[in-house]
């Protein structure tokens, strides 16, 4: 058994918000920098109903000045057989 790493998506989705707060960003301006038509997709992100594409994922990162490990919130509680 191999345990593997799950993504929080409601941690991640808190990262989200703590980070562009941290960043002085509104929504708005994530909403722009990323050309969206509404902000619908940032509150989702933020609420941790989804994630980010991994492009927007990428951007997001840049934006923030951030890695992607500092976005991400991952668990390891999946346990999975490899075989080769």
């Amino acid at each position: 058994m191999v345990n593997l790493p799950v993504i929080d998506m409601a941690r991640t989705g808190q990262n989200i918000a703590r980070l562009r707060k941290q960043a002085g960003l509104s929504v708005r301006d994530l909403q722009d920098i990323f050309g969206f038509a509404t902000p619908q997709a940032i509150y989702k992100w933020q609420q941790g109903a989804v994630l980010p594409t991994i492009d927007n994922l990428v951007v997001l990162a840049a934006v923030l000045q951030v890695r992607l490990d500092d976005i991400l919130a991952t668990d390891t509680v999946a346990q999975t057989q490899i075989s080769a």
